[in-house]
């Protein structure tokens, strides 16, 4: 059998394995799998240069299955392939404790690049796995030695090109020439609800070129001739410039009953799927892989692991070569950090006052420095968040070894993106805007924290200290909103050592992400030394102010307001505790006898003071404290002025706990 003939049989094998595990669970997404077989037919059986024996290969091709819920579609292919995915777990997919659940998560399934699902995404992701290869391809690679010169493939539908945070991604991707990036478009004219026409006609493919990608098309997408032609064509293009792959698929081909209609897109075919097997050629037995395909694949994983041994022949040499290089990559990959990092930032002015912002900015040049894989990308205001790494760069297409990218005014897209660094791994990711853009890239916030990768967000411009620009730009909820999501860290410190604490805390913690919630306006510095303060945040809460006499009271705080619990403190006399409370989930996290120690359980009177919503403080404070905070939008007006107009004041908490 020919390669083209053994590919066309791998590519109904697949259908046969989607249409199968489907049908068992009566549950997914049968579409894609179906209608984009001859696709994953040519990446996994010829152009995808990867090895299956060892899906950590740093200089593996990456995939990334953007339309997520054709996940099937991957599963049949790395299954195929060879990768740890055994007949078993394609036999309960979608099933509790699988490794095939519904959506593709990074983490989970050996040979998945991307959790992906929520459309668009993938998209945002395959840019920053490009940019991060490129990234490291630039810091590591020699005049002797390449080791980093792989491509990053993405396969996405309309659904995902419909999405704004592909449009940003994909923006970024054609201004900077990602050129090792090459997305793949199943334009089978179909989503969810109804034909694609019912909701789009634009020209996609112009708006691409309009981007600055080269644009290449199949017409015929299940004609294996064609996609190999095509798609190879893609991978070896010198154009300089991203390649957008448009192929036209039939959606569900192999079930003619909803080929080509919306109800091809989820499981309606499954009724007709015993019909579509005999018309496909497979027999009757379930999850069947033909002998031919099993030993194509086989002979192929052996030549994929052939070609990595090669390329490991030249790593090798390079480390010999160039041994300071070999320990930064190590360092790089396993996210080392060094373990006396907080005692390097400089100790600030015990009179300083500063915006937590600009102590960021000072803490972030040391951590940068001692962390030289850290980069920052900024959506357009690193005039105002201040993370831009000095000395760094802008990345570029005449500077790949810059740490600083100019995003631009794509909060969404660069959320993706850096999780696409973090997934991509060798470079750590870090991003800023005003917190009150936050929930513009709340989706991809929410899948680094399901994902546990460990990018850093700089969210600044925390509350209605902002001031004059009013209620559009005082996030009142937003923080309280981040804290609700699972395994994210948000630490709002409360003065510049504080922060200090905040930027090791969040450059040391490696299984997810982290919001770093900064202030625009100056504040004190508080009292205690600075390595209490900055160990203390790194505990999520800590005992600033103690009680010289029995305790009677407990003041908790968080950021900015902070030096109100702690001037209220003076007022109230020596019985009365501050607690500095900069992020809920890491204090959560300590033992039931530190957080007693912090707050024993004895002592029922409590008020917490922050300028955000009260909601989620009562855990602090308990049935019979209170929470001060602001359950209203912000006003235009001087930040110290609106704080106090909405009660965030020394005289609101002495009022408060005289009053418990």
């Amino acid at each position: 059998m020919n390669s083209l003939k053994i590919l066309e049989s791998a590519a109904n094998t697949s259908r046969g394995l989607a249409m199968d595990a489907v049908a068992a669970c009566a549950s997914g997404h049968i579409g894609l799998p179906l209608g984009a077989a001859e696709i994953g037919a040519v990446l996994y059986g010829d152009l995808l240069r990867h090895d299956p024996s060892d899906p950590a290969w740093i200089n593996r091709d990456r995939f990334i299955l953007s339309a997520g819920h054709g996940s099937m579609f991957l599963y049949s292919w790395l299954h195929l392939s060879g990768y740890p995915l055994s007949i078993d777990e394609i036999k309960r997919f979608r099933q509790w404790g699988s490794m095939t659940p519904g959506h593709p998560e990074f983490g989970h399934t050996p040979g998945v690049e991307a959790t992906t699902g929520p459309l668009g995404q993938g998209v945002g992701n395959a840019v920053g796995q490009a940019v991060a290869a490129k990234m490291l391809a630039a810091r590591f690679n020699t005049a002797e030695h390449t080791i980093f010169d792989h491509t990053v493939w993405a396969l996405a539908g309309d659904g995902c090109m419909q999405e704004g945070v592909a449009a940003e991604a994909s923006a970024m991707a054609g201004h900077f020439k990602v050129d090792n990036l090459i997305l793949i478009y199943d334009a089978n004219n179909v989503t969810l609800d109804a034909m694609a026409n019912k909701s789009q006609s634009e020209d996609t493919a112009s708006r691409y070129e309009a981007y600055g990608f080269e644009v290449l098309r199949i017409e015929q997408g299940n004609d294996i001739n064609e996609v190999q032609e095509v798609l190879g064509r893609a991978r070896t293009s010198k154009s300089g410039r991203p390649r957008m792959v448009v192929a036209h698929t039939l959606i569900g081909k192999g079930i003619p009953e909803v080929a080509g209609t919306q109800k091809a897109h989820g499981e309606a075919g499954v009724k007709f799927v015993p019909e579509a097997r005999k018309r496909l050629g497979l027999p009757d037995e379930r999850f069947f892989v033909p002998d031919e395909v099993k030993a194509f694949f086989a002979h192929r994983k052996q030549a994929l692991a052939d070609a990595r041994a090669g390329w490991q022949r030249i790593y090798d040499a390079w480390r010999q070569k160039n041994p300071g290089l070999a320990v930064d990559l190590d360092d790089a990959l396993a996210l080392r950090v060094p373990g006396d990092l907080s005692a390097k930032i400089p100790v600030f002015s015990t009179d300083a006052k500063l915006a937590t912002r600009k102590a960021g900015e000072t803490a972030l040049q040391t951590v940068a420095k001692e962390v030289p894989y850290l980069m920052g990308a900024s959506a357009d205001l690193y005039g105002s968040t201040f993370n831009y790494i000095a000395d760094g760069g802008d990345w570029e297409g005449g500077n790949p070894g810059g740490r600083n990218i100019r995003i631009g005014i794509r909060e969404h897209g660069m959320g993706a993106i850096l999780n696409g660094i973090a997934y991509h791994g060798g470079v750590r990711a870090s991003g800023a805007t005003f917190m009150a853009f936050a929930d513009y890239m709340r989706g991809a916030v929410r899948l680094a924290a399901l994902s546990r990768v460990p990018v850093i967000y700089i969210f600044t411009h925390d509350s209605v200290g902002v001031g004059e620009d009013g209620p559009t730009h005082q996030p009142v909820e937003t923080v309280m909103g981040l804290r609700v999501i699972p395994n994210l860290d948000l630490i709002r410190p409360a003065d510049p050592e504080e922060t200090a604490g905040a930027w090791v805390a969040a450059i040391e913690r490696t299984d997810g992400p982290t919001v770093l919630a900064l202030t625009r306006q100056a504040v004190p510095m508080l009292p205690g030394d600075a390595a209490t303060k900055r160990a203390g945040v790194r505990r999520g809460g800590y005992v600033l102010v103690r009680e010289t006499a029995a305790l009677e009271a407990i003041v908790i705080a968080a950021g900015s307001e902070v030096q109100h619990a702690v001037a209220a403190a003076r007022d109230l006399g020596p019985g009365t505790r501050v607690v500095s409370l900069p992020c809920f989930s890491r204090f959560e996290r300590e033992s039931a006898a530190y957080r007693d120690s912090v707050l024993p359980p004895s002592c029922l009177r409590r008020v917490s003071i922050e300028a955000g919503v009260t909601l989620g403080w009562h855990k602090w404070v308990g049935v019979q404290g209170r929470a001060l905070g602001i359950d209203r939008f912000g006003a235009s007006a001087p930040g110290n002025l609106v704080m106090e107009e909405m009660g965030m004041t020394k005289d609101a908490v002495v009022a408060a706990v005289r009053a418990l």
